[in-house]
């Protein structure tokens, strides 16, 4: 697993996406339809990465690091943590899909107040999930328990997968991108990006650029 895992190179794609979103509606060109279409297939992207990693999470990962010492409590104050991201997304949501509707600048910029919290609330648990949990990570990551979990987080579909790592080493910085490619060997990676990423890179990964 080396010096970071794959759950935190994760969340600096999290934490890059929303940088990225509070950024580009800062600068907002009102009635600029295309850039709202832009920003509206991009959310669509991180809406559907957080809700599956954090439900993959509460599934798969919670029993797995319960299994190797961390406490029920930890896991339960957590899931109050997700609970707390999972409302600050849906009013993001609500926000975002009315502004891809309008590309108004009164909904821009409610778009931005929307988004500004639930980076707030989204680093602010990610932050304390690595202090808690990332060092279990690194001290068991050779036990069945936690091999186990990274076999059922894998068990997904080539299309999610080549978005997933498309989306996840955009931007990633080096340290991120050795914690992926030392869960994921680089010619497959290249592979599975290269076929089943190709949405990402055409559709998405330009709004950004």
């Amino acid at each position: 697993m080396g010096e970071m895992s794959m759950n935190k190179a994760i969340h600096g794609a999290f934490r890059r996406d929303l940088g990225r979103f509070v950024a580009a509606l800062e600068t907002f060109p009102a009635g600029d339809r295309k850039r709202a279409a832009g920003l509206g297939a991009a959310w669509e992207n991180f809406d559907d990465q957080l809700v599956h990693h954090h439900e993959g999470e509460h599934e798969i990962a919670w029993p797995a690091l319960e299994a190797v010492g961390v406490s029920r409590e930890l896991l339960v104050q957590m899931d109050a943590e997700h609970e707390t991201m999972a409302a600050a997304l849906a009013g993001a949501r609500k926000a975002m899909e009315r502004l891809t509707s309008t590309a108004a600048a009164e909904d821009a910029a409610a778009a931005l107040v929307a988004m500004a919290e639930l980076r707030r609330v989204t680093v602010q648990h990610l932050e304390h999930e690595e202090a808690e949990i990332e060092p279990i990570y690194q001290e068991k990551q050779g036990s069945p328990e936690i091999k186990a979990m990274g076999r059922k987080f894998a068990q997904v579909s080539p299309a999610r997968g080549g978005r997933f790592f498309a989306w996840a080493t955009d931007g990633a910085d080096r340290e991120e991108l050795a914690a992926i490619t030392g869960t994921v060997p680089p010619p497959v990676l290249k592979v599975i990006t290269g076929v089943f990423g190709r949405g990402y890179r055409k559709n998405i990964a330009p709004v950004w650029r």
